[in-house]
This record gives C-alpha cells, structure tokens and sequence, in this order.
C-alpha cells in the first residue's frame, strides 16, 4: 500500500503544493496524512495514525524531507525504524537520490539512500553550528555597539522609598505596597532587596 505524508508548521500555512506533488504520484486524499503542527519532534496527531497504518511493503511518500521533521538527527532514527524495523520504503519526492525502493534482493537503492540522508544531517548540523556561531557573534557585537538585550527594566515609582518605609514600619501590608507602587509581586520585592542591597553597602 502506498501512503503520503504532508506537514506545515501552522494551520495559516498552506498544504497545496505537497498535496499536489503527491496526487502527481498517484495517491489519493484517503491515502494522505496530514499534520498542521511543528516538526521539532515525531509526536504529532496524524503522523502517530500513518505509524498504525504502515505494514511491511508499504511506500511512503513526502515532498520533501524537511515535512517528514526538522530535526536531521531525529529524522535519522525514524528513518532507521521505518525502513529497517517496520521494513517500508521511503520516497521522498524533491530528492530522487532518497528512494528506497528496491528490485528484488538488489540493497544498493537503501544504501544510498542512507548515505545521502547521512550526508544531508552532517550538512544540515553543520548549518546549525554556523548560524549559532554567527548569532553569539552578532549579539557580543551589538553589546559592545551598547545595544541592550531582553526587556526593559520596569521603572521605579517616584514614591517608591516612601512605600518601602511605610512598608517596613508596618504602617502598610505587603499587599497595598504593591498596589501602591503599580508593580507585579515578583518586580517589588525584587526592588525592595536592591534597595536593602545598597543601604547595607
């Protein structure tokens, strides 16, 4: 039996040109999965479905190996459990050198086609270094240049110290230090300890 698989990140994205790639294969909608979630991991709803589905024999299709997941090392492990464990052939239509299928005994068409998933994840990981390395080098330079990172500090009321003296005298409970100074519970007392910080100094 043969199967497709089609996924998109989210549901605003558009599924056609998968859908389209894989009718010009001869499947039909009922023999079509498909996922509108992210590719960051094989827990998805539909795809889980295909997983029961699938029998020794059976030819999966996909478009393009990046809809099967994002992940080339997770890719790597489903891909071993596909074609090795469940004993399916994979056809993955963007790149002809990744079928599976095979004639008779012949294991030349598996071969290569591990070899050059093999290859595509050292590539792809080495994508992932260098944009990392190119990241933390664009971030050390925006900081020297004095660009600031994360969000901005919460300004401290004018009336703030009056609060905390009332505060601190009992005058006031916690609750109405905070309701009064305008601020969340977490950005009070974590401005409360940097005035006890410096007084202390």
């Amino acid at each position: 039996m043969n199967y497709g698989y089609a996924r998109v990140s989210t549901i605003n994205q558009h599924l056609d040109r998968q859908i389209d790639e894989l009718h010009k294969v001869g499947l039909l909608d009922s023999q079509i999965f498909i996922d509108k979630e992210s590719g960051k991991d094989f827990n998805r709803t539909n795809y889980k479905k295909l997983l029961k589905k699938l029998r020794s024999g059976d030819v999966l299709y996909v478009k393009s190996i990046d809809r099967l997941g994002r992940n080339y090392n997770m890719i790597l492990d489903e891909w071993r459990i596909l074609t090795k464990e469940k004993d399916i052939d994979i056809v993955v239509i963007d790149m002809p050198l990744l079928d599976t299928r095979i004639e008779g005994k012949n294991l030349v068409g598996k071969f290569i086609a591990d070899v050059v998933l093999q290859v595509l994840s050292f590539v792809a990981e080495n994508e992932r270094e260098t944009m990392k390395q190119r990241q933390a080098e664009g971030i050390r330079m925006a900081k020297l240049r004095g660009v600031k990172f994360g969000r901005p500090s919460t300004p401290t009321p004018n009336d703030f110290n009056n609060i905390v003296r009332l505060y601190k005298e009992k005058k006031i409970t916690v609750v109405t230090a905070i309701n009064m100074s305008g601020l969340t519970r977490g950005t009070f007392y974590r401005k409360l300890k940097n005035i006890e910080v410096k007084s202390s100094q």
